[in-house]
């Protein structure tokens, strides 16, 4: 069992890593499939016969307050890319859109994200890019490319939450019907939303779930308090609580800049495992991504995946902004060359003492956080709380045209 184990995972890892096969190398038993609205079973010469076969079916309309599927097929395979575009590609739309997959005919979804949250960019926001799991060449479509194996079904459905009718949808969906054997590892998605974290207590990127499987990454979205006016946001660690660890996690980094490969600040960047696609200080949006594919995070028993709301400044910048009304609590005191725990002072200094030192003062903080985890477990569904209401996921949106990048 063990070796089966690791075989499927090594498998998953060849796949995200596109080094599965040569490109010559036909395998037997295996057929290509695509499902779209020209073909929604994916059958095979099932294609194309609206119309006498001259695009009669491309696209679907999807009401406000209705459901479609995309897929709903029978037997064992593996997605292998999903392809969309919408007409109404606003924030308010890409959060108010859900994605949902079932494996296995299970009636709980294993994925259940706002659309434009789960194709890689946070805040329901478009914008050119690509990386290792998803692109948009041009900011107005959707591609994903992460592979998700089933042994019996699939189906994948798009509900339109929104009070707007949904004009047009283009989709397909390309797969292997292919045979899976042993223990499989399927893939999952989970989206949280905070709009004010509470002081002191660390966003969960991932809920804690028992299993096995592969933590994938994450992509986030944060909108900053405005009363910490334009002060750095980002001194948060990720950490990873993994097989029973309890109070301290196993794997922990340094800051949230770090975490997703860069230092010193964000700005925009794109890269294939780790970027930060928006970066408008002015309006305080940032959203970013990291993805687990070089350097994996697996879990025999269980996980959680958490990260600090926590920025810094210098003390006096620190202490202007409680003069003004933002709630914050003082972590640590870089004055150089001391570096100053106050959790671990008997008898801690204020902020407002004269005593308190002066240098760079790292403070828990409060800010509207939201983000994606994606996983595979070794069961078709998880015992995570269901997607957050519609009412929720469209709050405060940012406007897409006041978003700043360098691409």
């Amino acid at each position: 069992m063990k070796n089966r184990i690791i075989s499927v995972f090594l498998v998953v890892f060849g796949l995200l890593n596109g080094l599965a096969q040569e490109l010559y190398d036909i395998p037997d038993g295996k057929a290509t499939r695509w499902a779209s609205f020209e073909n929604a079973k994916a059958e095979k010469g099932g294609g194309g016969k609206e119309n006498k076969g001259a695009k009669g079916h491309p696209f679907e309309r999807i009401p406000a307050g209705k459901s479609l599927d995309l897929l709903d097929i029978d037997g064992s395979g593996t997605i292998k890319r999903i392809w969309l575009t919408i007409s109404d590609r606003s924030p308010e739309m890409l959060r108010a859109l859900t994605i949902k997959m079932f494996w296995e005919g299970s009636d709980k979804p294993a994925v259940a994200v706002p659309l434009g949250d789960f194709f890689g960019l946070g805040l329901g926001q478009k914008t050119a890019f690509e990386n290792k799991l998803f692109s948009d060449p041009e900011g107005r479509s959707f591609n994903c490319f992460v592979p998700m194996p089933f042994q019996k079904s699939a189906r994948i459905t798009i509900t339109n939450e929104s009070d707007k009718d949904l004009d047009a949808i283009f989709y397909d969906i390309n797969l292997l019907k292919e045979n899976h054997e042993g223990e499989l590892f399927y893939f999952h998605a989970y989206w949280n939303r905070e709009k004010n974290t509470t002081l002191g207590e660390a966003f969960k990127i991932l809920p804690k779930i028992n299993g096995k499987g592969r933590f994938i990454g994450t992509n986030m979205g944060i909108v900053t308090n405005k009363l910490y006016n334009d002060t750095w946001w980002g001194e948060g660690e990720v950490k990873m609580y993994i097989d029973g660890d309890s109070n301290f996690p196993s794997l922990v980094g340094s800051g949230t800049e770090d975490y997703v490969g860069t230092a010193y600040g964000q700005g925009t960047y794109n890269h294939m495992f780790q970027g930060s696609l928006l970066a408008d200080k002015e309006e305080g949006a940032f959203a970013f991504y990291r993805y687990h594919i070089p350097d994996p995070v697996y879990f025999y028993g269980d996980i959680k995946v958490t990260i600090q709301q926590m920025g810094g400044a210098p003390r006096d910048v620190v202490r202007k902004l409680v003069e003004n009304g933002a709630d914050l609590i003082p972590v640590t005191i870089d004055h150089a060359p001391n570096f100053t725990k106050l959790f671990e002072l008997e008898n801690a200094p204020k902020l407002e003492d004269k005593d308190f030192p002066d240098g760079w003062t790292n403070f828990y903080r409060s800010d509207d956080v939201s983000a994606t985890a994606y996983f595979y477990l070794n069961k078709p569904y998880s015992d995570l709380p269901p997607l957050q209401t519609v009412e929720l996921r469209t709050a405060n949106l940012i406007k897409a045209a006041v978003v700043k990048n360098d691409l």
